[in-house]
């Protein structure tokens, strides 16, 4: 298995990537537990949030010159609105977290310490833009959940090792459309937050 090489980009440089990293987003949110039906049109158009933000990250894993994985970051203040929302209260302020969005990675390059390197240029821009704590969601899926892969590995003694822990209170609440559906549905994440 070659070694991969990381490249960090920030803001408008994201855009030559666009329609690859689309692909890539919706190839790896097929997969549990997201199962995620999703367009390229819609997949773009949330880019464009980390081209207009100048202290965003995006860290793409090349094999060679092909993309074969992602991995977000920005501030939280120029985050989502949804994501926002679960930081309404006192006891974390909007400018002091930077939040993690989404790591994907083609499977036949799991496990070779790509996650980890993932988080550590992540949480250095974090700490570059001044930022406390970072954050991230997983969504909520039950155990006994009978689409749920019997060799499904879940990552939350991973996100443990990395320093974060998992906070249910705080949750963001997101509509897509599931792999054999016909509409959107509801489906709840809870944040993980780490500080720095």
């Amino acid at each position: 298995m070659p070694k991969l090489h990381l490249e960090s980009i920030t803001g408008l440089e994201c855009l030559q990537y666009s329609e690859a990293l689309a692909e890539l987003r919706i190839q790896v949110f097929r997969e549990w537990p997201y199962l995620y039906h999703g367009s390229i049109d819609y997949e773009q158009r949330y880019l464009q949030k980390y081209a207009a933000c100048r202290n965003s990250i995006l860290v793409i894993a090349l094999d060679g010159e092909r993309i074969v994985g992602v991995s977000t970051g920005l501030p939280m203040r120029q985050a989502d609105a949804d994501f926002q929302a679960a930081f309404n209260d006192y006891e974390f302020q909007l400018d002091s977290i930077f939040y993690l969005g989404e790591s994907v990675l083609l499977p036949e390059y799991r496990g070779q310490g790509t996650g980890h390197r993932f988080f550590d240029l992540r949480e250095a821009q974090a700490r570059k833009c001044g930022a406390k704590f970072t954050a991230f969601c997983a969504v909520d899926r039950a155990d006994d959940d009978p689409r749920r892969p019997a060799d499904y590995q879940q990552l939350d003694s991973f996100w443990g090792k990395r320093g974060y822990s998992r906070h249910p209170n705080r949750k963001a609440i997101f509509d897509w459309r599931e792999i054999g559906q016909t509409v959107d549905s509801k489906h709840s994440l809870s944040f993980w937050i780490k500080k720095l």
